[in-house]
């Protein structure tokens, strides 16, 4: 038996990634609704073989499905997600919405699956920051075997990450630049092609920046508030694939060795780290895969117990689209999400 599914923002980046990883994963669907704002009614996406067309958020009918995927930003979620859980179908969000709401679990199943349980509270699933996502994945296992003490996160975050606007603007600017067009920076604050943005987001009064606090905060909730995490985000021109350079500090010695096959024995981590010209991963390695690659494994020097590594993962899949039908396959499995015979509304 399947299930009724809707995905709300299906003509954006994530939205079209939704799509196909529902189809590349066998989600059981029986039905399937693309979702959009007016102006996008009518608008063919590819489902599987074929397409469908967009439907009208504003007129559809929520009480028909059992599971609505939502990707259209944090505006949209905080103006639907809590309506619609309230008729019946879960809802998992893919914006920073509701994240920090303690009554939302924030989920990487790879790393705090039991978290799903919290669902029933509002029929709401966070799914975290596109670069968080990866850091968990890869911290989880390592810490579980030598508590992290604190970590210092640098990322290269993909124009990706910013939508379709963030990649057209990478595109065009490094057409303009040879002499074919116009390389005003529109998206980004400053020009994106050839040169690097030390700045995601929103400053915020410490001078650190929303996206930055998002890692720290997220970490928290799903790994171990007694962390301690500093992060510095920056945008990269890199049309898909975030990285990041991680220093770790642990509460016991944990050598290289150790830490590689702790990692290779890990859900959804990919070890590729050797001492040659193609022993580790970049972005575009990663583009189109589904795990979270790991590479760069060494000691540092200046700390005790130390370790540098360098993680890389498909923002759009792991860090967005994956993620949230990995949610969705937790949900199957352990029960949580009702068929189309059984779906549950809440009562407030």
């Amino acid at each position: 038996m399947g299930y009724r599914v809707a995905v709300i923002g299906a003509t954006g980046n994530v939205g079209r990634e939704m799509l196909n990883i529902l189809e590349e994963l066998n989600f059981p669907v029986d039905k399937m609704h693309a979702l959009a704002s007016r102006k996008s009614r009518g608008i063919e996406v590819a489902w599987g073989d074929r397409t469908i067309k967009c439907e009208d958020i504003d007129t559809f009918d929520f009480k028909t499905v059992d599971l609505v995927l939502m990707s259209a930003g944090g505006d949209v979620s905080r103006a639907w997600s809590e309506k619609i859980g309230k008729q019946g179908p879960i809802v998992i969000d893919n914006s920073s919405a509701f994240r920090k709401d303690p009554d939302v679990p924030l989920i990487v199943p790879e790393v705090n699956p039991d978290a799903i349980k919290l669902v029933t509270k509002k029929n709401i699933v966070a799914n975290p920051n596109c670069s968080t996502a990866q850091l968990v994945v890869a911290l989880k296992p390592l810490h579980d075997a030598a508590k992290i003490k604190r970590a210092v996160v640098s990322t290269y975050q993909s124009v990706s990450g910013a939508g379709k606007e963030g990649m057209d603007e990478l595109w065009n600017q490094t057409k303009a630049i040879y002499g074919l067009g116009d390389a005003t920076p529109k998206k980004f604050p400053k020009q994106i092609a050839f040169n690097v943005i030390p700045y995601i987001g929103s400053f915020l009064d410490d001078g650190y920046t929303d996206e930055e606090a998002k890692m720290w905060d997220e970490t928290h909730k799903m790994l171990d508030p007694a962390i301690k995490l500093t992060v510095t985000c920056v945008r990269v021109p890199v049309f898909v694939g975030h990285s990041e350079s991680i220093n770790l500090e642990f509460d016991r010695p944990i050598s290289p060795e150790e830490a590689r096959a702790i990692l290779r024995d890990a859900p959804g981590v990919q070890v590729i780290d050797k001492q040659e010209h193609d022993g580790y991963i970049t972005p575009v390695d990663a583009a189109g895969e589904h795990a979270v690659y790991v590479s760069r494994i060494r000691k540092d020097h200046t700390v005790e117990n130390g370790l540098n590594i360098w993680v890389v993962s498909d923002n759009l899949r792991k860090g967005a689209a994956l993620n949230a039908v990995q949610i969705a396959q937790l949900l199957d499995e352990t029960g949580m999400l009702k068929s189309a015979t059984g779906f549950r509304t809440l009562t407030v």
